[in-house]
């Protein structure tokens, strides 16, 4: 099958050799935008992967302290029926996992040293339906909660700014306090610590700490559990799940999902992940539309192969289809190579960055300043094809003016001093 000669001269000049020091010339221009594309587009691939890595693990990290949905009172007291809102719960074919809670907030003294701290009264043996700190604690913590005996595990940052370990003893003081002739006296509880736990999030791990369910509600004075928590087969669900459980259970209830619960941080990220992309796509814009002095200076150069062809009976629409399919084989090599660079490197991050720091003799994530210690990737279809498009878009818009101007070359002006 024949090629239109439009294609085969647009690619015929895309590769033609160094004949004279102009071509050479040209040739290095074209060179410089389709190594400016690529980085461009590895560039884009690379940073947004390692968002999305950062994203995911932080997101897998929160979710293994927290659960996907949470169900409250509105009053803010102990839930009335709790056996029947969890199998109402359990109902839903999303939920895997629903274990009853007591939220409060208190402090813990030990000694002169007084932390805020956000108390969690959990049921150790359904604790491990809907999070997973019952494998991060340690020699098996949540097990030793006993009712009645008052123990506490601790996040490992709490027990070390306190300066507890397992087997000591700690003061839990419980906001409301009794009212009594002296006046308003707070409620103290001494607590043992059983053990630790270690999510790898700092926020958790520097404020949390888990009692039983019934000493909680004693120390509180709730008359059973204040919440409900459940664990979904897809936590992306988790906002349609908390609509439908509105929806069918029974009473008037305040139901959240892991999403709302940090909104914040998620549209933080969403943001940064944004603005990065904006900035690192004009990155793309900049080597794509170098394309243009170089198409400019291959037409000028061109002039007489235009006329020729122009005498010839060549079209205008053909000349400007020669030039485009010069520029746009720049910008589509250019986008392959910096695809199949950032891919590479994206993948292979976990090898290349820890090879990077034995090179350096650095460390690019101290685990004492960064939540993760090692460098996370997760390329995502969803930005890669997006980056792609951009940058072939970018760089076919770029060689429309340089075509245009070759399509209005007058062959008796061009050949005039030839």
């Amino acid at each position: 099958m024949r090629l239109p000669y439009e294609l085969q001269l647009g690619w015929r000049y895309t590769r033609a050799g160094r004949a004279t020091r102009r071509n050479g010339f040209i040739n290095f221009i074209s060179g410089v935008s389709m190594f400016g594309i690529a980085l461009g587009v590895a560039a884009l691939i690379i940073v947004l992967s390692v968002m999305n890595g950062f994203q995911k693990e932080v997101t897998d990290r929160m979710l293994g302290v927290i659960s996907h949905i949470e169900i409250f009172s509105r009053d803010g007291q102990a839930l009335g029926d709790i056996d029947a809102i969890m199998a109402d719960a359990r109902k839903n074919p999303e939920v895997i996992g629903v274990a009853p809670f007591i939220a409060a907030q208190a402090l813990i003294a030990r000694g002169e040293d007084m932390k805020g701290a956000i108390i969690r009264g959990i049921e150790p043996k359904l604790e491990g339906q809907v999070t997973d700190l019952s494998t991060t604690a340690q020699n098996g913590a949540l097990d030793k909660l006993v009712p009645g005996q008052f123990g506490i595990v601790l996040g490992v940052e709490l027990a070390r700014s306190l300066f507890v370990r397992e087997g000591d003893q700690v003061t839990l003081v419980a906001p409301g306090g009794q009212v009594t002739p002296a006046g308003v006296v707070p409620r103290l509880k001494q607590f043992t610590v059983v053990g630790t736990f270690d999510s790898g999030h700092y926020e958790y791990d520097s404020s949390l700490a888990m009692i039983h369910e019934q000493d909680a509600a004693r120390v509180f004075r709730l008359e059973g559990p204040s919440g409900v928590r459940l664990k979904l087969k897809d936590l992306h669900q988790s906002r349609e799940v908390a609509e439908e459980l509105a929806a069918t259970l029974p009473g008037q209830f305040l139901i959240r999902d892991w999403t709302r619960a940090n909104k914040t941080w998620f549209a933080a990220v969403q943001v940064e992940k944004r603005m990065m992309f904006i900035i690192l796509t004009l990155i793309v814009a900049v080597a794509a539309f170098n394309l243009v002095s170089t198409l400019v200076m291959t037409v000028t150069d061109k002039r007489a192969d235009i006329a020729i062809l122009r005498t010839l009976g060549s079209s205008p629409k053909s000349i400007m289809g020669i030039f485009v399919v010069q520029g746009a084989m720049v910008g589509v090599m250019g986008t392959l190579g910096g695809l199949l660079l950032g891919l590479g490197i994206a993948y292979n991050i976990d090898v290349i960055v820890p090879a990077l720091e034995r090179l350096f003799h650095a460390s690019f994530l101290p685990k004492d300043i960064y939540l993760i210690s090692q460098m996370p990737s997760d390329p995502q279809r969803g930005d890669i094809i997006p980056i792609t498009v951009i940058s072939l878009i970018l760089a076919f818009v770029a060689t429309l003016y340089p075509s245009w101007r070759a399509s209005r070359v007058n062959p008796a002006e061009a050949l005039r001093y030839e």
